[in-house]
């Protein structure tokens, strides 16, 4: 999940529920977990999915899966992401979770969704390769999702 609110950024990991880090362009972070308790629970979010923009895409203009894929993907909840921007990461040593995800880009290319997958070379389920310097490119993803870049 993110936000932005002039160059602020929300971000949050489903797998750390307990952390929200919030960070300007000008640096620094701070935890909110609060925040983070009050989104799960307003959401009722389960597992790192894309299931919830699916189910809310009014809300979103991106959806990023580091890994993630949409799970129980019907005509319905397919169709609900096609204005949303879709990034999807997977490691190439992380065989089930870059398989799948690879599928279902290819499904929604094939729906005229736009759709960026990276295969991240040499990693594993953790994809240490978006850390630090290399998570510039999900907030240029983010930055790019405010223009539009769905069907």
């Amino acid at each position: 999940m993110y936000a932005n609110r002039q160059n602020a950024w929300v971000t949050s990991s489903l797998y750390r529920p307990r952390q929200v880090a919030a960070c300007s362009s000008k640096g620094g972070a701070k935890v909110f977990p609060e925040f983070l308790i009050k989104v799960l629970s307003d959401f009722k979010i389960l597992d790192n999915k894309l299931h919830i923009a699916a189910s809310y895409p009014q809300y979103f203009w991106s959806v990023t899966g580091l890994p993630g894929y949409l799970p129980d993907a019907t005509p319905v909840r397919v169709r609900a992401l096609a204005k949303v921007c879709i990034n999807m990461y997977a490691g190439e040593m992380d065989t089930a979770w870059l398989e799948s995800e690879k599928a279902q880009a290819a499904q929604f290319r094939a729906q005229g969704f736009i759709v960026e997958f990276s295969e991240e070379k040499g990693q594993g389920h953790v994809m240490r390769t978006l850390e630090g310097p290399g998570a510039v490119r999900l907030f240029k993803q983010f930055e790019q999702a405010r223009h539009g870049c769905g069907k």
